[in-house]
């Protein structure tokens, strides 16, 4: 797992031990930011269910200013921290041990707003429409933002999730990755 491009281009990323993470591949990283299109530099990401937090990481390498990255495993915000210190990113980072629904909370209460949130929740957990439901309640998105989820192919996700909307679908084999905008940015 390495960093595909940008400023930390070519680093090395850890991944936790364990079978609880299954880090993005390469191939769907890349896909993923070709779909996206070049990053704005005042964008703001949050990484949810972050596991080694390589997602994160390529949008700061991609000229993000800053990326939340949460996750309620102690040994993957170890993991976190160990690869923004070697990427150099770590100033532009908040790394928080929680479980996402707290996180979405905290974030609403402190009225944050991401320009892109980042989500591969535990596969058959059936966590992705509680985590979008709680992100439109505390109003995390920016009008234009997006939200990208890494998901099980044989999980079918709702086209319409309270005021967003799917724009685009992509297969990778046994991986999905679905993107959802706010209801009004697609007219």
């Amino acid at each position: 797992m390495r960093v595909i491009t940008g400023k930390a281009k070519g680093k090395r990323l850890k991944a936790p031990k364990g079978l609880s993470t299954r880090p993005t591949t390469d191939r769907v990283k890349e896909s993923l930011f070709n779909i996206i299109g070049l990053i704005p530099e005042d964008s703001l990401v949050l990484d949810l269910f972050s596991g080694s937090g390589n997602v994160g990481i390529e949008f700061l390498s991609r000229g993000a200013l800053e990326c939340y990255f949460i996750d309620n495993d102690f040994n993957s915000i170890k993991i976190i921290k160990e690869n923004l210190e070697n990427t150099k990113f770590i100033s532009q980072a908040n790394v928080f041990k929680n479980s996402v629904g707290s996180a979405i909370k905290v974030l609403g209460k402190k009225s944050k707003k991401f320009h892109y949130i980042f989500m591969d929740p535990p596969y058959e957990k059936n966590l992705v429409v509680p985590s979008l439901e709680s992100i439109c309640d505390e109003d995390l998105l920016v009008n234009d933002g997006i939200v990208i989820i890494e998901h099980e192919s044989k999980t079918e996700l709702p086209d319409k999730i309270k005021n967003i909307t799917t724009f685009d679908t992509r297969r990778y084999g046994d991986t999905t990755i679905t993107f959802y905008k706010h209801e009004e940015e697609m007219k």
